[in-house]
């Protein structure tokens, strides 16, 4: 009986990749303490802290719509951003359970990145300019008639309101995705790693140092902004 053949090496088909470099993710969760941070100094009538906090959080937004486009692979605004068409196809299968093999944001997460910046730029921006406008700082204040003071200020609030509705939508997408479609979107955030299908290349990261350097512009922007507005 002749010999039986060895059996041939098992290769392992996926392999953990790091999809979220380290700036992207402090500006995730900072953010998120910050926007937190904002809401209860308002409720408190600390109102120094929260003007603080607003300017933080521009100066984070900044930052990130840099990175969109000076940053690592996946944090590019061009490897992911679709069209609405593509987000609704995506949507489509939200019930169906499959494994994640998004190396950046899927179609309908990507909107939502969109989405969520958006609120907080104009948050942000206008809270600055209500912030001077209530200390006679800002080089507009004297110069913008009270209609348009009055339509910044409400816009100010009505967007607050927009930014919660979001941060809740977005919690209840990550919950949707763990439920219906067994994939964690959280984990990634946190550790920066993903397993992905081994013919998937290892995203560029571009430097810490490149983002430092980009978190310093984004703070000049932000102390200009505030003294012109």
């Amino acid at each position: 009986m002749p010999p039986l053949d060895p059996a041939p090496p098992q290769t392992n088909s996926e392999r953990e990749i790091l999809v979220w470099d380290i700036p992207t993710r402090a500006f995730h969760w900072l953010t998120a303490v910050l926007v937190l941070t904002a809401y209860f100094t308002w409720r408190f009538d600390r109102m120094d802290w929260h003007a603080i906090c607003g300017d933080a959080v521009l100066t984070l937004v900044i930052f990130r719509l840099l990175w969109g486009f000076f940053g690592s692979d996946t944090t590019r605004f061009a490897s992911f951003i679709a069209r609405p068409r593509a987000a609704l196809q995506h949507l489509a299968h939200l019930f169906r359970r499959e494994p994640d093999h998004q190396v950046s944001h899927n179609p309908a997460g990507g909107l939502m990145v969109l989405l969520l910046l958006s609120f907080l730029l104009v948050e942000t921006l206008s809270g600055l300019y209500v912030e001077n406008d209530v200390v006679d700082e800002g080089p507009l204040t004297e110069h913008v008639a009270a209609p348009v003071a009055n339509a910044i200020t409400a816009l100010h609030w009505i967007f607050w309101d927009g930014l919660l509705a979001a941060i809740a939508l977005h919690l209840l997408t990550i919950l949707a995705y763990a439920v219906a479609k067994g994939q964690d979107l959280l984990t990634p955030m946190i550790t920066g790693k993903k397993r992905m299908p081994a013919r998937i290349a290892q995203p560029r990261m571009a430097s810490v140092i490149r983002a430092g350097f980009l978190l310093v512009v984004s703070a000049l922007i932000v102390a200009a902004l505030a003294k012109f507005l």
